[in-house]
């Protein structure tokens, strides 16, 4: 990748995360109903729900604060990973597309689109997988993990698609290599036109979200190819992938990117 290559990502990291203009940004309003019930229940597991009063260089690299305009709450360390897993697909000419299963305002897919435009490639796709109406109320009868689960109380998770479009299209990305799958998980990952991956990214929180993208789309992920998953550091989501790797024998090695996120390489 040449100096403008490198330069470019950098800045649409930057963006994505608000990093230029954080220092002028306001925290979202007082907490919603919704979110007051998620901080107590990661408050009962250990974990923290981080809203600073102001820009926080630290929280906002490790993706710890609800940022009140950023394309992307992940943080600048799990967008290092998704590039290098991107990147490092593209090099090894590991073979498929590339998805995220719940975009929120879609910084990680728009940021896939732009590693593409960056490096030229123009025969491979990215999948946007997301209702674009929040998350699933809790079916704890199917998913007893997910018994109650407050995220679909939260409004500030609820991007429409229109909107995620329009983010796109201002860092004029939004073209025929981007593909949108608009409902929930169970109802369109199972029959997507999705040949191969190379990368798959999940960030549904949710024991459910999680199983059904795994159960639908590891299939399809190539040898050599990447799974990262967001929210490994929730209980219920961790334990979809410990489900999932354990009833398929799954052994390659877990790697942790900033204590929130995990990924690992696709041996075989």
């Amino acid at each position: 990748m040449d100096a403008s290559s490198k330069l470019y990502l950098d800045l649409m990291k930057r963006c994505l995360t608000n990093w230029i203009y954080g220092p002028q940004e306001l925290a979202p309003a007082a907490a919603g109903r919704g979110e007051r019930l998620l901080a107590a229940l990661l408050a009962r597991k250990g974990l923290r729900l981080m809203r600073p009063a102001r820009f926080d260089p630290e929280q906002r690299a490790l993706g710890l604060d609800w940022p009140a305009t950023a394309h992307t709450m992940i943080g600048m360390k799990r967008l290092d990973n998704l590039q290098f897993c991107v990147e490092d697909t593209l090099a090894r000419g590991v073979p498929g597309d590339f998805i995220e299963t719940g975009v929120w305002r879609g910084g990680s897919v728009i940021f896939m689109r732009a590693i593409l435009k960056a490096l030229g490639v123009t025969d491979r796709r990215v999948w946007v997988a997301d209702s674009f109406e929040g998350l699933p109320p809790p079916d704890p009868d199917k998913y007893p993990a997910d018994r109650g689960d407050p995220h679909h109380l939260i409004d500030v998770l609820r991007v429409s698609l229109e909107q995620v479009k329009a983010n796109f299209e201002s860092y004029g990305l939004l073209d025929e290599q981007v593909v949108f799958l608009r409902g929930w998980f169970k109802d369109t990952l199972p029959g997507a036109p999705i040949r191969q991956l190379a990368v798959m990214r999940l960030d549904g929180d949710m024991y459910e979200s999680t199983i059904d993208a795994f159960n639908a789309l590891y299939p399809k992920l190539s040898a050599g190819g990447y799974v990262i998953v967001d929210d490994y550091c929730i209980p219920s989501c961790r334990k979809a992938v410990e489900d999932f790797r354990q009833r398929h024998g799954i052994a390659d090695p877990i790697q942790d990117i900033d204590g929130t996120g995990v990924y690992w390489r696709r041996t075989a």
